[in-house]
């Protein structure tokens, strides 16, 4: 490991303890508004030691009451998204044994779901509801898995129906991670057997990223709308803005 790597790694050491710090001594008694602030400013300077410049397009305005639906690339996305609009986030189980960040990001509001657990599910659905109800922001990767960039899975259409009950729209995000190129970044998809620690090892050594994010046309979700429609609406939107090409689940 050349100096440098190791200097970057140490300061990503260094803000995940002061995570950790936050999460344990300021967020049990923070409210809502500072919660946020902490975590767009805590996502954000972790982008920042990971020389992940954040690039903002609103090809739609980014509706501050909303389902964010969004592809899902990497263990970055997350934060990516909370550095501009820090969002409740729905994610699989997975996530919660990355370490250190997997407890960072359930202390941030992340809410877990488990693969083929149906009344886990229904619990987070109702849930997900509540929270959209109280005007909360809350956001999942309706592909469930990551996929490797310039491809889009087949979403799963069941937590969009939170939507529906809840009378919001569903927003649609599309994310990329480019090079100096623009073309997509080799280092930062986290499919195949590569794990949490390798997968910022790569970050770190690599060239520096720009993480494109496009905010999209908002879908209505009225009564009468029906779940696979939306998620067949939101996936579409996402592909046509990223040029993806859909790759089925295997």
């Amino acid at each position: 490991m050349n100096i440098r790597l190791a200097w970057r790694l140490a300061r990503v050491i260094i803000h995940l303890v002061q995570g950790l710090a936050t999460c344990a001594l300021v967020f049990p008694w923070a409210g809502a508004p500072l919660r946020e602030r902490l975590v767009r400013r805590w996502s954000a300077r972790l982008l920042g030691i990971c020389r992940v410049r954040v690039e903002r397009l609103d090809a739609s305005p980014a509706l501050e009451h909303a389902l964010i639906v969004s592809n899902h690339i990497s263990w970055l996305d997350i934060f990516v998204i909370n550095a501009l609009l820090p969002s409740r986030f729905v994610a699989k189980a997975e996530i919660r044994a990355w370490p250190v960040v997997g407890w960072l990001v359930a202390q941030a509001g992340t809410v877990f779901i488990a693969r083929g657990n149906r009344r886990e599910l229904r619990h987070i659905f109702k849930g997900i509801v509540d929270a959209l109800g109280q005007r909360q922001r809350v956001a999942f990767f309706p592909e469930g898995t990551v996929a490797a960039q310039g491809q889009l899975l087949p979403f799963h259409a069941n937590l969009f129906e939170a939507a529906i009950d809840a009378g919001v729209p569903v927003q649609p995000y599309a994310l990329a991670y480019l090079d100096a190129r623009g073309g997509w970044h080799a280092a930062v998809d986290y499919t195949g057997d590569t794990t949490f620690v390798q997968s910022i090892l790569r970050i770190l050594g690599g060239e520096p990223v720009t993480a494109r994010l496009a905010s999209l046309a908002p879908i209505p979700a009225g009564p009468g709308t029906h779940r696979r429609e939306l998620a067949q609406r939101a996936q579409e939107a996402i592909r046509v803005a990223l040029g993806a090409v859909e790759t089925p689940l295997r």
